[in-house]
């Protein structure tokens, strides 16, 4: 695909420099430790495919690499000539798009924060890049879809943030491919990295303001090869001097973030067991894929994934939840319904959630505590049952002359609570359950000053 000019980023970047005041602004974060809960979508050319390509579906056992569902990797797993692939731009003309409903349903889900593919491991922008012309400007569309979503999240009061593929660009004679493929040279990827990856990022910070930047690696051999600790700091120090409010994902190199990141970044749907040093995040899907899949019928219930939210925010996390909108631009009908279910519940019990922090107890299986202090200095304890615990009754590990009241969150119906064994208390759980989602409930503690 042939570039458009570009001027080369050598001597810019020579000049970059990164103060530490800036590396150690502790209050830029603060916005996503109090978030807790974001919207991930995946939408490129390889929602035109949907996961299938030339009579095979993923996952598809009778091709080498076609193991997984992952839809946004259709190109390399379904085996799709690169310029038959490359020739879906001309298609891509998402006539349903609208951005405020998008955001509008994200708001409403709960959801304080956006990212979006701004380019995948295929190489197409989701703009009108003057590096490149694999882009929207040369699809029918032509419409800058970004712009119209960082607007919308400036309307509903969202963060906006932004996924790029640094590692991987299966368009560009440089970038890296997956390890199936022959590997490029470090050369090679280096003209990468100059003439389209450091060029795309300074597009991006001056064209969108972006709150946050999503990079993906996997500690995989390509990462291993081309993300040296070099060119991380390197393109650290390009969003620190450009834009320094800006976060930065640990994922910018997964086996080695170093100290200058925000916060850290799980593998895909992974939840770490123990409370993080450092503020962390799991990106999840609703089905197998990230991108669209006609196919991946596979939906999670509501209830499963605000049982990983509550999981991660009791361990001081955030979750970013994906959705993969369809080639015309309309979420599926069964990601909106999960959406709106679970915003209606944190509608309801969002005073868990959002602000809350850990609370170093022994660990009880589906149960999980978060506390908030309010400004007045009242002390609370948030309870989530994320199942119904068969004995009906929870010990929890406070003195009762520490407790001042116990309600459930949602109905302020009172929760009865006397003395246990070891100076612990027992909490008598009501029958009465979440208008929202049946199975989550959560006890509210006032604790004593």
């Amino acid at each position: 695909m042939l570039k458009k000019p570009v001027v080369t980023f050598l001597l810019a970047l020579s000049l970059l420099t990164t103060t530490k005041a800036q590396i150690n602004n502790k209050d830029r974060a603060q916005w996503f430790k109090e978030a807790k809960f974001g919207m991930m979508v995946h939408w490129g050319l390889y929602s035109i495919l949907g996961g299938t390509y030339n009579g095979h579906t993923l996952p598809d056992s009778t091709l080498k690499h076609a193991n997984g569902w992952y839809a946004e990797w259709a190109q390399q797993r379904l085996e799709v000539p690169e310029k038959e692939y490359q020739a879906l731009i001309k298609q891509f003309n998402p006539v349903n798009f609208d951005a405020d409903k998008w955001i509008f349903e994200a708001k409403n889900a709960g959801m304080k924060y956006f990212v979006i593919t701004a380019k995948h491991h295929d190489g197409f922008a989701l703009w009108d890049s003057k590096v490149s012309t694999y882009d929207i400007g040369s699809t029918p569309y032509k419409r800058d879809i970004l712009a119209d979503l960082a607007k919308a999240c400036k309307k509903h009061g969202l963060k906006f943030g932004l996924y790029y593929s640094h590692c991987e660009d299966w368009e560009h004679p440089g970038g890296a491919t997956p390890d199936w493929l022959p590997r490029k040279t470090d050369a090679q990827f280096e003209k990468y990295w100059n003439q389209k990856c450091l060029p795309q990022i300074s597009e991006l910070i001056h064209n969108y303001d972006p709150d946050l930047f999503w990079f993906d690696t996997w500690g995989d051999e390509q990462e291993k090869t081309f993300i040296s600790d070099k060119r991380r700091d390197q393109l650290i120090s390009l969003i620190r001097k450009e834009s320094p409010k800006c976060l930065i994902n640990g994922r910018i190199s997964y086996l080695n973030p170093g100290d200058d990141i925000d916060f850290l970044e799980m593998m895909d749907n992974t939840y770490p067991e123990k409370l993080q040093t450092r503020p962390w995040q799991t990106a999840a899907t609703m089905v197998n894929s990230w991108g669209w899949h006609a196919k991946d019928y596979n939906w999670k219930p509501a209830n499963e994934m605000l049982g990983y939210l509550i999981s991660n925010v009791a361990k001081g996390g955030n979750y970013l939840l994906n959705i993969g909108p369809k080639p015309n631009g309309e979420i599926p009908l069964a990601a909106i319904q999960r959406l709106r279910e679970m915003g209606g519940w944190l509608a309801a019990n969002g005073e868990a959630v959002y602000g809350a922090s850990h609370v170093d107890v022994p660990a009880v299986k589906d149960v999980y505590l978060t506390q908030k202090t309010t400004a007045n200095g009242e002390k609370y304890v948030f309870v989530s049952i994320v199942k119904p615990l068969s004995s009906g009754k929870l010990i929890l590990p406070f003195p009762i002359s520490t407790i001042s009241e116990c309600k459930l969150l949602e109905s302020d119906m009172p929760v009865q609570f006397s003395a246990a064994e070891n100076n612990q208390v027992s909490l008598e759980l009501p029958k009465s359950r979440s208008a929202f989602c049946s199975e989550i409930q959560v006890i509210k503690i006032r604790m004593k000053n």
